[in-house]
C-alpha cells in the first residue's frame, strides 16, 4: 500500500501544471516583445519586425487558447507537455533565425524549455527536447538571416566563434538539464519517503487506538448483554424441568456468561492494562524487537553492557519498536552467521548497538546511509551494501523523532561487519 501511494505521488509530481507553463510563457512574450521593440525603435537596427511579432503572437495565442480550454489547476500529460515545450523551442528558434542565428546573444534561451522538462517530466521527454534544441542550434549555425546591426554595416562573426557558441549552448543544455533533473528527482524521492513515513506512523497510531475503541464497544454492549443474561436466567428457571429445552437454555446462559467475561477484559484494556502495556524495561523492548527475526538461520546474541542503577523503564513507542526492528532485520539480512545486540545505560544516556558479521557498509555509500532510495534492496548484493533504501530511511526518521542519535559505521575494517549505534538521552524515552 505504501509503495502504491509512493508510485502515484511520483506520477503526479511528473505532470506539469498548466498554470506554470502559461505564466512562464507570458513572461517570455513580454521579454521578447521588449527586446524586439528596443532593437527596432531605440537601436533602429533593420530586421523583419513584423515576422518576429507574428511569432510572438503565436505564443500569446497558444496561451489564450490553453487558458480558456483547460481549468487553472489542470496538469498536462507528459505527451501534451512535451508538445507545448517543443513549440516553445521552435518559436525561439524562429526568432533566432530572423535575428542572426547563433550570432544572437539570446541563443542560450533555447535551453529553458529543456530545464523545465528536466524538473517535472520523465527523462525520455527531456532527452527528446534536448535533441530538438541541439538540432535547432546546428541548423541555426549555418542557416539564418543577418544579425541586426547598424544600417550599411554587416556584422558577420567567424565560423570558429559560431562553433564556440554552439558548444556553449549544447554544454549549458547538458549541464543544466542533468543538474535540474537530479535536484528535482531527489526532492521527489524525499517527498515520497516522507509520505511513507507518515503513513507508517499513522498506522501505528491507529493500532494503539484500538484498545480505546474496544473499551467503548464493550461499554455499549454491556447493557443489552445484561438484558440477555437476565432473560436467559428466567428461561432457565422456567424450563429447567423440561428436557426439550433444558440443555439449550443451559448453553445460552453459559455463553452469555462467557460474553460478559470477554467484555470485562476489553473494558480493562484502557484502564489497568493500558498503564501496564505502555511501560516496559529495556530488556523487554529488545526482546520484543528481535523475536520476529530469530528463525532465519542467523544467531542473535543479546549482551548487556554496564549499567548504573536499576534497569530503565521506557515508554512503549511504536516508532522505536519499528525502527529498531528494521535495523535488526537489516543486520540479519546481511549477516554471515551472527548478529549482536548490545545495550546499556548510564545516568545520561541509553544506548543500543546492533552489529553483524557480514561484509559491512560499502565505503561509497557510508556517508549517505539513511537517505531515501540510496540503493535498491537486493539481498544477493551483500558485498555492495545493497538493500538500504526506503525501509532504513523510515527507521532512521522514526528513531530520530523519538530523540535518538544514530551512527552508521563498519566494525574496525571493511569486511568485518556493520554496526549501528542508537543513543537516547535518558529523559527522551524514560517513562514517568
Amino acid at each position: 500500500m505504501v509503495q502504491d501511494i509512493g508510485i502515484r505521488s511520483s506520477y503526479l509530481s511528473r505532470r506539469l501544471r498548466l498554470t506554470t507553463l502559461i505564466r512562464l510563457r507570458w513572461l517570455a512574450v513580454a521579454g521578447q516583445s521588449v527586446a524586439v521593440l528596443f532593437v527596432a525603435l531605440y537601436l533602429k537596427f533593420p530586421f523583419p519586425v513584423s515576422i518576429c511579432f507574428a511569432l510572438i503572437a503565436c505564443s500569446a495565442w497558444l496561451n489564450l487558447l490553453m487558458s480558456f480550454r483547460y481549468p487553472i489547476n489542470h496538469r498536462l500529460e507528459p505527451r501534451a507537455a512535451i508538445t507545448v515545450l517543443a513549440f516553445d523551442i521552435l518559436q525561439v528558434a524562429g526568432l533566432l533565425y530572423m535575428t542572426g542565428g547563433l550570432q544572437n546573444p539570446f541563443a542560450v534561451l533555447m535551453i529553458v524549455p529543456v530545464i523545465i522538462s528536466a524538473t517535472s517530466l520523465p527523462s525520455r521527454s527531456t532527452m527528446a527536447l534536448g535533441a530538438l534544441v541541439t538540432l535547432c542550434a546546428t541548423v541555426l549555425a549555418y542557416v539564418y538571416l543577418p544579425l541586426p546591426w547598424y544600417p550599411g554595416q554587416v556584422m558577420q562573426l567567424p565560423l570558429v566563434f559560431i562553433a564556440g557558441v554552439w558548444c556553449s549552448v549544447v554544454s549549458a543544455l547538458a549541464f543544466t538539464a542533468v543538474y535540474a533533473y537530479r535536484v528535482a528527482e531527489e526532492a521527489r524521492l524525499l517527498a515520497d519517503a516522507l509520505t511513507a513515513t507518515e503513513l507508517t506512523l499513522q498506522r501505528e497510531q491507529h493500532l494503539s487506538a484500538l484498545d480505546g475503541l474496544a473499551a467503548a464497544a464493550a461499554h455499549e454492549l454491556g447493557t443489552p448483554l445484561a438484558t440477555i443474561a437476565l432473560v436467559a436466567k428466567e428461561m432457565e428457571r422456567a424450563l429447567k424441568q423440561d428436557d426439550r429445552f433444558a440443555e439449550d437454555v443451559e448453553l445460552l446462559r453459559s455463553q452469555t456468561d462467557r460474553c460478559r467475561e470477554i467484555l470485562k477484559r476489553l473494558t480493562s484494556l484502557s484502564s489497568t492494562s493500558e498503564e501496564h502495556m505502555s511501560r516496559l524495561k529495556i530488556s523487554s523492548l529488545i526482546e520484543e524487537v528481535i523475536e520476529p527475526n530469530r528463525n532465519f538461520g542467523i544467531g542473535i546474541e543479546v549482551t548487556k553492557l554496564s549499567g548504573e542503577g536499576n534497569e530503565p523503564v521506557v515508554r512503549r513507542n511504536p516508532g522505536i519498536i519499528y525502527g529498531l526492528g528494521n535495523l535488526v532485520e537489516n543486520a540479519v539480512d546481511f549477516a554471515t552467521n551472527t548478529v549482536q545486540v548490545r545495550w546499556g545505560w548510564n545516568e545520561r544516556t541509553i544506548e543500543i548497538i546492533v552489529s553483524d558479521d557480514g561484509k559491512g557498509f560499502a565505503l561509497d555509500i557510508l556517508d549517505r546511509i539513511g537517505e531515501p532510495y540510496t540503493t535498491g534492496r537486493d539481498r544477493t548484493l551483500n558485498e555492495h551494501g545493497g538493500g538500504l533504501g526506503l525501509g532504513l530511511f523510515i527507521a532512521k526518521t522514526l528513531l530520530e523523532r523519538s530523540g535518538a542519535t544514530i551512527t552508521f559505521r563498519n566494525r574496525n575494517d571493511p569486511g568485518q561487519g556493520a554496526e549501528v549505534i542508537v543513543s537516547w538521552p535518558r529523559g527522551a524515552i524514560i517513562a514517568e
